[in-house]
């Protein structure tokens, strides 16, 4: 059963789970000593400043993961065309040498993965299906009976 609990805005109670994953450009594996710290530093300022709360997260040589909790205001494509956009133009500017490397002035590849996380796991799903149902198993798609 679905319990009233997460995150409260001024008219909302909500669970908005992301799962996000973006690489640098060419895949190249710069993210490490300074600049993964700078990078963390940066993606944790950016989703502070939008009330978006970092969960977990992992920066790795050419990519970063976040597992995050964002008010439902905002679109996953939004959140991350905000993190990649400050990131992206603070290391330029913090570490000149990346723009010989990067001379297109992008440092993140185009595009991200994303995933939503839900509470119900697919087996609590499928248990649901199964028991509330009657069951057929030619049909993955029922109709409740009248």
């Amino acid at each position: 059963m679905w319990q009233p609990y997460g995150r409260y805005g001024s008219h909302t109670v909500y669970q908005m789970e992301y799962h996000f994953v973006w690489v640098t450009k060419y895949r190249y594996k710069v993210l490490s000593g300074d600049i993964a710290e700078r990078v963390r530093d940066l993606v944790r300022q950016t989703c502070e400043a939008f009330e978006i709360r970092i969960i977990k997260g992992v920066v790795s040589k050419d990519h970063v993961h976040i597992l995050v909790s964002a008010p439902p205001n905002l679109a996953p494509s939004e959140i991350m065309r905000r993190i990649k956009g400050r990131t992206s133009s603070c290391l330029f500017e913090e570490f000149p040498h990346l723009k010989k490397r990067y001379w297109g002035r992008h440092f993140w590849a185009r595009g991200y993965f994303c995933a939503t996380v839900g509470q119900m796991t697919d087996e609590t799903i499928q248990h649901y299906l199964e028991h509330h149902f009657e069951p057929n198993p030619n049909d993955n798609f029922k109709m409740e009976p009248d």
